[in-house]
């Protein structure tokens, strides 16, 4: 896409007055702020509602930045040169002689990093000296951003800019895998566990719903439209309630909303939020979802699910 340098200049202004600015990425849009102003990293837990002991992923141009804040292995080496840039976070031991402000961290020795793909974020990237701490750019528990329009819907004129990237087109948060040790999920995403395992050659087990909070995404209500969702409904939708179905059916009713033509995983999570969205502005009380398969990316999409129905 065509990069408007005017905008991002605008960007790179405010957030070196310690401003939030939101930034498009390939996953989702972010709320971004300096990752070393206490100042910045207050105002995004402020501006979203943020439980402070939900830590935030901090976002580089490239591994070179990175090496005065966090010590990295073999096995980040390996996932860094064929996943980035692209939908993966990685957990960190932080430095510590590290300028990363503290509530970025929740006053942890660990971080969460990643390497954005979409190219206005990495033109931002690599025009500033610090990197951008980035939560989704949405409020707490609520369906993340994934265009511009999203963003404005939620905080109204509360950002300061909001820097334009069209629609997001993965449309789901990052794979998170802690690497401190046993390399371990700690958050279903975009990039599919199976192309993970199949690099470092090892099983990966998933721990999404720990007694303690470790990275982003790990609360039990998230990703919430507002209204009640059930899941795996395969008969007897109720009266003023949306039908939510991955591949489109023959019989076309106005409650029915497919997320793909054809059942298309990579599309169905593309257009997840920005249905869920669709639905709750069309005034329906409650959202019935089909059983989805729950394989690869299916996997990620029911997690979501799964979360945003626990009102």
């Amino acid at each position: 896409m065509k990069i408007n340098l005017a905008n991002i200049k605008k960007a790179k202004k405010l957030l070196n007055k310690s401003e939030c600015v939101a930034i498009p990425t390939e996953t989702v849009y972010g709320l971004a702020g300096n990752a070393y102003s206490d100042k910045a990293c207050k105002k995004i837990f402020k501006l979203k509602n943020r439980p402070k002991n939900n830590p935030l992923i901090v976002h580089y141009y490239n591994y070179r930045n990175l090496i005065k804040d966090c010590s990295f292995n073999n096995n980040f080496i390996e996932l860094y040169k064929k996943f980035c840039p692209g939908p993966i976070t990685f957990v960190l031991n932080l430095k510590k002689n590290s300028k990363i402000s503290k509530f970025v961290t929740n006053k942890k020795n660990t971080l969460a990093v990643r390497f954005p793909k979409h190219p206005v974020a990495r033109n931002l990237l690599k025009r500033i000296n610090f990197p951008l701490a980035a939560p989704s750019a949405n409020l707490s528990t609520k369906i993340s951003a994934v265009c511009s329009a999203d963003v404005k819907e939620d905080f109204g004129k509360k950002i300061k800019y909001v820097l334009e990237g069209g629609k997001s087109s993965i449309g789901i948060e990052s794979t998170i895998i802690d690497l401190r040790g046993k390399p371990k999920i700690l958050r279903l995403g975009g990039l599919e566990n199976s192309n993970i395992q199949k690099l470092l050659k090892e099983k990966i087990k998933i721990y999404n719903n720990p007694s303690k909070i470790s990275a982003p995404g790990q609360f039990k209500i998230h990703y919430s439209p507002g209204i009640p969702i059930r899941l795996n409904v395969e008969k007897k939708i109720n009266d003023n309630e949306a039908y939510l179905l991955i591949k489109k059916k023959r019989i076309n009713k106005p409650n029915y909303y497919f997320l793909s033509k054809k059942g298309n995983l990579k599309e169905a999570a593309r257009n997840l939020y920005s249905t869920l969205r669709k639905i709750k502005k069309e005034g329906y009380k409650s959202i019935a979802v089909c059983k989805i398969s729950n394989n690869g990316l299916g996997k990620t999409i029911n997690d979501r699910l799964s979360r945003a129905s626990k009102l």
